[in-house]
Parts: structure tokens; sequence; C-alpha cells
């Protein structure tokens, strides 16, 4: 298992689909399941499909920056910021899990949106 090419393929997995190609994310990156954990998603690909080309459609200039990228095992774990229209600001947690081949078959994530104050002056990411 390389861990170091799980963690590329994370991140440009979830860049492509992202910024508006989840289909080619999921023929590129995606084995012969797709577990889903986000109770917003539907589970396998096609539901991944549709809730990324859906956000595409509805948020366009939303952007993505990924923070860190941890791996362990056949685990790997993303830390982003997202910037949403009207400086809407969300920090995400995403872990996906792959298989022998080295392809997502399964996704858990959490979201917290970045409130306007802090009581500390430290980054959310």
């Amino acid at each position: 298992m390389d861990s170091g090419q799980n963690k590329q393929n994370a991140i440009a997995f979830y860049k492509t689909a992202y910024e508006g190609n989840p289909r080619l994310a999921v023929e590129k990156y995606v084995g012969s399941e797709y577990i889903q954990h986000n109770p917003d998603v539907a589970n396998g690909t096609e539901g991944f499909i549709e809730y990324f080309e859906r956000m595409q459609r509805e948020y366009p200039n939303k952007s993505i920056e990924f923070v860190r990228c941890i791996a362990e095992g056949n685990l790997v774990a993303l830390h982003t910021h997202q910037v949403w229209p009207d400086n809407d600001q969300y920090v995400t947690m995403d872990f996906f899990r792959f298989d022998a081949d080295g392809k997502i078959v399964e996704h858990w994530d959490s979201i917290q949106q970045i409130p306007e104050s802090s009581k500390n002056p430290n980054t959310m990411y």
C-alpha cells in the first residue's frame, strides 16, 4: 500500500470533484464501491456525482485549499479551508478509505462553518 500515492489521489479526487468534474474524479479514483457517510449525499458514485454537479451549478465561484493531508494504512485524512459566495467560510475534515488497488471506496467527513469572531487569534485551519 502506497500511502504517498493515496494522499496524492485523495487530493486529486476531491479537487477534481470540487472544481466541477465529479464524474472524472469517480472514473479515475474510485473503486468498485463508494460508501458515503455524509448524510447530505446519497450512497454510491451517482449520489456523489449528483451532489458535486449541483454544487458546481449553484456555487461556481467556491474555492478550496488543502491545508493538511495525513495517511495511515489504507486511510487518508484531508483538512481543508473552503470559501463559498459572500465569504462564507468552512473548515472540513474528510477521511477516505482505499482498497488494495489504491482506489477510494469509503468516505466520512466533518464540516464546520468558520465563525465571524474567535476567542483566540488562531485560524481553524
